[in-house]
């Protein structure tokens, strides 16, 4: 065991070894297929397909760029090369916060969500097949919980 400032820091056992690499594999494939998926069917990336969705969830279909990064759990500098690439295709527009002035909205266009309509179906049946279907019911609930208490760590840490 190696020391930190806290104290000795257990290795990972067998077990958490593999399943440790098992995550990061299978996310890591799992991330790849669905950008594969995506391009191929929409030419989109995976990070642009998720920032049309979150736009087109909101009222107006407006989000503050902060917001949006906050909500992709995106650096706001990647977030903003993302809208970038997607405003160079006409499918979002960014404008002045209508709410203060000094922030950044984030506006999905009726280009962008047309685009995000005709993916959507494809994104979907991409999804199923290199997931969902993979698993049972049970075994996809589990994940999803496990990933909330994942994700929840995380941002607690961020905040540190």
């Amino acid at each position: 065991m190696m020391s930190s400032d806290s104290g000795p820091i257990p290795w990972l056992d067998d077990e958490q070894q593999v399943s440790w690499r098992s995550f990061l594999e299978g996310s890591a494939r799992l991330t790849e297929a669905l950008n594969r998926d995506l391009d191929a069917e929409s030419q989109l990336s995976l990070h642009e397909y998720e920032v049309l969705v979150r736009l087109s969830e909101n009222p107006e279909r407006t989000l503050r760029m902060s917001a949006l990064a906050d909500t992709l759990a995106h650096s706001r500098s990647r977030v903003t090369h993302t809208v970038r690439r997607l405003e160079d295709r006409g499918l979002v527009r960014r404008q002045a916060c209508l709410d203060d002035g000094r922030g950044v909205d984030c506006v999905l266009t009726d280009a962008g969500m047309a685009t995000l309509a005709g993916a959507a179906p494809h994104h979907v049946r991409s999804v199923r097949r290199h997931m969902v279907d993979v698993l049972t019911p049970e075994q996809l609930k589990v994940l999803g919980e496990a990933m909330t208490l994942v994700a929840g760590a995380c941002r607690r840490s961020d905040a540190d």
